[in-house]
């Protein structure tokens, strides 16, 4: 059984990491809030790129750009995005395990050219450790958080080796952002250019077929599609980024509570022993009176 003096530093201990938990998770919130709000940010940017696209759809242009041209698979680049920090709870975990699935399916299907980009300090280590994947480094703006430049680079990157055959597929493992407690860990598409369902935009103004497009909606199209994938990749990365400031304020929450009920059962037996103690001093006191008369 463990005395008084050592439950005493155990609960000063413990009242020490609540309060490093405390703090952590108020760091998150103001990070959370920050990050909700860039991507708030990018979103009117994004959305009338993809309404300029649904405008020129509709008008009937048949011009099909060589990112949307699809191939037979048969190699592959998967970006995945994860934390330069721990502490978050499960969320790395869960990015590597998806991107795990992924690469079994993909090697299950007889595609064995899988390159893969690892963002994040913390799922390096966890990568490397995957059998039969080619690692590929990421920008060098990500490490100076400059994510505009960085997702940019990133993105004329693999847009550039998708036209030069490099790869037949790009996808993104992120963390979609739904709300503080949801957090979906998902594979999106990102190579050839694929408009998911979600994000289709439906033209309201019935004139969008009258429309006159100079100097052709080919060329539109040409400069539109990598401002596109510049933007989804971005968005991405923020929806990323967002979440793992969320999974952290839970993990910190969990944490504080844990040591709230942790130290109720130290104070309980702290107690117990102080009473112990106390009453074994009182019998001793009585004991002696007694021999004394």
């Amino acid at each position: 059984m463990a005395t008084m003096r050592e439950l005493k530093g155990r609960i000063n201990s413990v009242h020490s990491s609540q309060k490093i938990t405390g703090a952590m998770k108020m760091i998150s919130s103001a990070r959370l809030r920050k990050a909700e709000n860039k991507l708030l940010q990018a979103e009117p940017y994004r959305r009338k790129l993809w309404e300029i696209y649904a405008h020129i759809e509709k008008s009937g242009c048949e011009f099909q750009s060589p990112l949307t041209v699809k191939r037979q698979v048969k190699k592959v680049a998967i970006v995945i995005f994860a934390s330069d920090d721990g502490l978050c709870g499960a969320f790395n975990i869960n990015l590597y395990k998806k991107l795990v699935e992924e690469v079994q399916a993909y090697q299950k299907r007889g595609i064995r050219e899988i390159t893969v980009f690892p963002v994040g300090k913390k799922i390096l280590a966890e990568v490397k450790r995957i059998k039969g994947i080619r690692l590929a480094r990421h920008p060098e703006a990500f490490e100076k958080k400059d994510y505009m430049a960085a997702t940019r680079e990133l993105a004329d990157e693999l847009m550039e080796d998708f036209l030069k055959g490099k790869y037949d597929q790009v996808g993104v493992v992120y963390a979609h952002y739904k709300s503080m407690g949801v957090q979906i860990v998902r594979l999106r598409s990102f190579l050839p250019v694929i408009v998911e369902p979600e994000e289709k935009i439906e033209t309201t103004d019935r004139l969008g077929t009258w429309y006159i497009y100079e100097p052709g909606c080919e060329q539109i199209l040409t400069m539109l599609y990598p401002l596109m994938m510049h933007a989804l990749m971005y968005d991405l990365l923020m929806e990323n980024k967002t979440s793992e400031q969320a999974a952290r304020i839970l993990a910190m929450q969990m944490a504080n509570d844990n040591a709230v009920k942790l130290l109720g059962k130290l104070q309980l037996e702290y107690n117990k022993l102080r009473q112990q103690g106390i009453t074994s001093e009182l019998l001793d006191i009585a004991g002696g009176s007694n021999r004394e008369s």
